[in-house]
């Protein structure tokens, strides 16, 4: 609580908005802009009990039943929450997206662009987030931020699309409708991520598997392997170049994934690259025909590899951050953060 002799107290974060509204400009290295391929991205501040957070669909229609779920879960963080309009919607035209393409941008838009809501986090995935991305007015997001934005799957053209035109850092993790339904490792997790950081800082709770051993160090880059291979060639994708990759799908024919794969190495998105973290590729395969591939397409690459990171579309799904430095020590089966995820 900030006071001046009498004046009327306002909160600290009321006192930042009222400054930023009447012209403060933010320090250079809190401004949000393009930055190369590598380089640390711009952290939001972390939340507190009472804060507003924003609730948008960006891609697919939203199941109620888990929807409701997953807000009482942010609920019962001390979070006050907010739904856009086109949270429960369907788009009839083309049932499996929430909403037309300009609805669905003007939501995240609206809620990014509020200076009430300190984070936004993503219903769900499913598809729909490249059709509106491009959609976005990045000047005015660059100007209501750094914020949270936080999910996963499809939303990994969220998280490429914000670190290559605002050099923001952003959080891929559980969308709300996994939040009532995941496990309770990965709730506390996020929540410890969100609110206290420096607690979140380990992505390997336990050693996980080493296809090649060795240390890398680099910021945070990847998602859902689909997406990042469908982003190529686009003005929003964000390399692996001087980073550690993470990657991982669901669903996905072996084939399929082996094709992702290779486009995403011919097209030198893995140029570069420091360490590759491989997280859960649910429904891909065997787990020995997807090491399989693993050793074929990304081994020879010949940077510290590590297999089955308790990331992705899994029952234990791990929050980490985009664009935040971090250790890959192969040699012991681990993955870390050197920064916390949030200010």
């Amino acid at each position: 609580m900030v006071v001046a002799a009498g004046a009327t107290p306002v909160s600290s974060r009321e006192l930042i908005r009222r400054l930023l509204g009447a012209g403060l400009r933010r320090r250079k290295a809190e401004a949000l802009r393009p930055r190369r391929a590598g380089q640390s991205l711009v952290r939001a501040r972390r939340l507190s009990p009472g804060d507003t957070v924003a609730v948008v669909a960006p891609a697919g229609p939203v199941p109620a039943d888990r929807l409701d779920a997953g807000l009482a879960v942010l609920r019962s963080w001390g979070l006050e929450v907010r739904e856009l309009p086109g949270t429960r919607g369907r788009y009839e035209p083309l049932d499996y997206l929430a909403a037309d393409d300009a609805s669905r941008a003007a939501d995240l838009m609206a809620a990014w662009c509020d200076p009430d809501v300190a984070a936004v986090f993503c219903a769900r995935g499913g598809y729909g987030v490249q059709r509106m991305v491009d959609l976005l007015d990045w000047d005015a997001l660059a100007a209501a931020g750094p914020k949270v934005l936080i999910g996963f799957s499809d939303v990994t053209a969220l998280h490429q699309a914000f670190g290559a035109r605002l050099g923001a850092s952003t959080i891929h993790g559980p969308v709300v409708t996994s939040l009532g339904s995941g496990d309770d490792e990965s709730r506390a997790h996020l929540r410890a991520m969100l609110f206290d950081p420096g607690q979140a800082m380990t992505l390997t709770p336990e050693p996980v598997e080493v296809l090649l051993p060795g240390r890398a160090e680099g910021v945070l880059v990847g998602g859902n392997v689909a997406l990042l291979s469908a982003d190529v060639g686009t003005r929003t994708s964000v390399p692996a170049e001087g980073a550690i990759a993470v990657v991982e799908d669901v669903d996905e024919d072996l084939y399929r994934l082996d094709r992702m794969l290779t486009h995403l190495l011919r097209a030198g998105w893995f140029d570069g690259v420091r360490g590759i973290a491989v997280g859960q590729l649910t429904g891909c395969g065997t787990p020995e025909s997807l090491r399989g591939l693993v050793r074929d397409r990304l081994v020879p690459l010949g940077v510290p590899t590590l297999f089955g990171v308790p990331t992705g579309h899994a029952d234990r799904n791990l929050a980490f951050p985009t664009g935040v430095p971090a250790v890959l020590d192969a040699d012991r089966g681990m993955l870390a953060l050197r920064e916390p995820a949030l200010l």
